[in-house]
């Protein structure tokens, strides 16, 4: 990462999309593994034919482990990354999109959690920027709160307002 940074700017935060995300996109494979377990020991089962039931258990096992590769890879090929100057959404395995946005055109940073997603950790942050074409979307961010916080942080510090009120002295 330090060879992405340009010169003088500095990494708050570089995450991926939270774990849940994995686990969303698993919930087809694991469905099929269960399909295939309880066709195994019931239906198959009674059919006298051995082989039939180990190949459809490889064959679901295996589609299973490759829809998990994909999953993983796609989870990887997604990151955001906080520096003190912008915001960099990256994403693709074989081509690479980056989307930045420059931290003193961001005008609004809303963030919006499920039930499941404030117990879990995770949500959405929206970031409005000055020009852009509608928010850009965050999906899935772990600690969104404290993201959008840290963004709102580096957003004052970069226009020159103190990023916290002075407290007096005679208290």
């Amino acid at each position: 990462m330090a060879g992405e940074l340009l010169p003088g700017e500095n990494l708050i935060v570089k995450v991926h999309q939270h774990w849940i995300f994995i686990a969303k996109s698993l919930l087809v494979p694991v469905a099929l593994l269960v399909v295939v377990a309880v066709a195994d020991f019931t239906v198959i089962k009674n059919t006298g034919i051995h082989q039939l039931r180990t190949y459809v258990s490889l064959i679901a096992i295996a589609i299973a482990g490759l829809w998990l590769i994909v999953v993983w890879i796609r989870w990887q090929s997604i990151s955001y990354t906080l520096t003190d100057q912008r915001i960099k959404i990256e994403s693709g395995v074989f081509g690479r999109q980056s989307k930045m946005i420059p931290i003193d055109r961001i005008q609004d940073c809303t963030t919006r959690q499920s039930i499941f997603g404030r117990m879990l950790g995770y949500g959405r942050v929206e970031v409005d920027a000055a020009g852009a074409q509608g928010a850009e979307v965050l999906d899935h961010l772990p600690n969104p709160g404290s993201f959008r916080d840290q963004v709102f942080v580096q957003s004052e510090r970069r226009r020159g307002a103190p990023s916290s009120p002075a407290t007096p002295s005679g208290i």
